[in-house]
């Protein structure tokens, strides 16, 4: 019997537990959407407030939220409408369609490179070259066509007022850049952050979290000067490694990254732009943070035909996955002033910017480094890093700034008075704004085993000698160990453990085992 692979094991316990499951189950489902649960909904808003505490505040970049539909006139501008599509093919039996490149690349063992290049009659003749068929009932594939992968509305009863979900936030940043700009009262450079959902019809999604047609994305959007690239925060990063597939390598058939550091890689060129080798190492340094080994990080570059039409250079960051391989998790483009240029032309408004100089200044368009993430991505490679097993046990060693449940608070057993006291602690961690979980079912050994599955970092237990002398026993969920602290000290502890001023030994003292 074949093995579950960690993304099944962890799909189940998502659903179980309350991470994450496919969107209208009792109506067989649609895929390409989940429901984030109780638990996930809380990880995926820290992950999102961990990146805010991360890039945000530190860089003082600006955040606005803008509509998820948007008149057909933005997309059309951007350059989407002409661009944003993909290779569609259809089985003549069944009638189910499926990305043809994609195709090519689970069953034939291309890579993207290849199939990026191909047109709409080569990666038909591809598909029948290496005899593939359907994978939901073996028919044969008809021609491969383009489909258009932006949703596609009307706005109000005018069936001519065309609008499209968007498939980024990025145009929701550039079309009321003047506004913002204002806003930011002349500085610059500056960043514009946006937070939100995104709408893509992919095609055949089939990879749960990691491709949805409803997804949030993280669009950090950073205007400099074209004249002066230069990034004052450099210094700050300019030893961090990165490992590189520059496109140079990529076709010669390398497949092994270089490893560089941000100065050498810029000194080489292998990276353009300062800012965006800066938003690399941070990206990097970012996923450490969420627990993803730097050995399984690396940044792929973008060759010209893989590239956004508005993209002169790009770096997909990749995350090792154990079901999927390398898988994007972020992306990095230098937009140059390409989206200003196309929405000035296509509205007839100035988005030029004034910089003063010694000789009275002058006007021009931005230019514009992009760093996008995945939100819905970032939820479940931070499940699958955290994933282990300890004795048979299985424990989510998520770091405490994610733990979606931060404290559990244990009566020993269901009577004596201790369930009654076991209360009082609960409430009044309640009160000092931590979340905490209340169990009382079953033995203390499986209450701790279900805390440790969803990754609360530490379990209060009242017991007997609670009653005697006001103190607890708090449990670690990585190592197990315990410490016996008072009571009344629990809220100023805690709240120093959590904010990562003291570590677990600091929390009482040490019980011997």
């Amino acid at each position: 019997m074949k093995s579950k692979d960690k993304f099944e094991i962890i799909s189940e316990m998502a659903k179980r537990r309350g991470f994450f499951w496919p969107s209208y189950e009792i109506y067989g489902g649609v895929g390409g959407f989940i429901t984030f649960g109780p638990l996930g909904s809380i990880l995926k808003r820290r992950i999102e407030d961990k990146f805010r505490n991360f890039y945000i505040r530190p860089l003082g970049i600006l955040e606005i939220e803008s509509s998820v539909i948007m008149p057909g006139k933005v997309f059309e501008a951007s350059g989407h409408v002409d661009h944003f599509k993909e290779p569609i093919v259809e089985c003549l039996k069944c009638k189910r369609k499926f990305r043809a490149d994609h195709l090519l690349q689970e069953f034939a063992g291309m890579s993207d490179t290849e199939t990026e290049k191909l047109t709409l009659q080569e990666l038909m003749n591809e598909i029948k070259k290496r005899n593939i068929h359907c994978p939901e009932c073996g028919g044969d594939f008809g021609k491969t066509e383009q489909f258009m992968t932006m949703f596609t509305t009307t706005i109000g009863p005018y069936s001519e007022a065309t609008g499209y979900g968007r498939p980024e936030a990025a145009q929701g940043i550039f079309v009321e850049f003047k506004r913002i700009y204002e806003s930011a009262r002349g500085r610059f450079p500056f960043g514009v952050v946006q937070i939100g959902h995104a709408l893509r019809n992919e095609i055949s999604p089939r990879q749960g979290p990691i491709r949805l047609r409803e997804f949030t994305i993280i669009d950090i959007e950073f205007f400099l000067d074209p004249e002066d690239l230069r990034c004052p925060l450099l210094k700050e990063v300019e030893n961090d490694t990165l490992k590189l597939i520059i496109a140079e390598n990529k076709l010669k058939g390398i497949k092994e990254p270089i490893e560089v550091t941000v100065k050498q890689a810029l000194n080489k060129a292998y990276i353009k732009a300062e800012w965006q080798a800066f938003f690399m190492a941070l990206a990097k340094r970012f996923l450490v943070e969420l627990g993803v080994p730097e050995d399984k990080q690396r940044f792929i570059e973008k060759l010209e035909w893989e590239r956004a039409h508005y993209s002169v250079q790009g770096f997909d960051q990749e995350v090792y996955l154990e079901r999927w391989g390398w898988v994007e998790v972020s992306g990095h483009n230098y937009r140059t002033d390409y989206d200003l240029s196309r929405h000035m032309q296509f509205s007839g408004v100035d988005m030029k910017v004034f910089k003063e100089a010694e000789k009275g200044g002058r006007r021009f368009i931005p230019h514009v480094v992009e760093p996008s993430f995945g939100s819905d991505r970032l939820v479940y490679i931070a499940l699958e890093y955290a994933y282990k097993t300890k004795k048979n046990r299985t424990l989510l060693s998520l770091s405490r700034e994610l733990a979606p449940i931060q404290v559990g608070v244990f009566p020993l057993v269901s009577k004596d008075g201790l369930p009654e006291k076991a209360k009082e602690v609960y409430q009044m961690l309640i009160r000092e704004g931590f979340t905490v979980e209340w169990d009382e079912s079953g033995s203390i050994g499986r209450r701790y085993a279900r805390a440790d599955e969803v990754g609360t970092p530490l379990g209060v237990t009242i017991d007997y000698q609670t009653l005697e002398n006001g103190t607890v026993t708090i449990r670690d969920r990585d190592t197990w160990r315990q410490v016996r602290s008072k009571i009344e000290e629990l809220p100023e502890l805690l709240h120093a453990y959590f904010r990562r001023k003291i570590d677990f030994e600091d929390l009482g003292q040490l019980i011997k085992r």
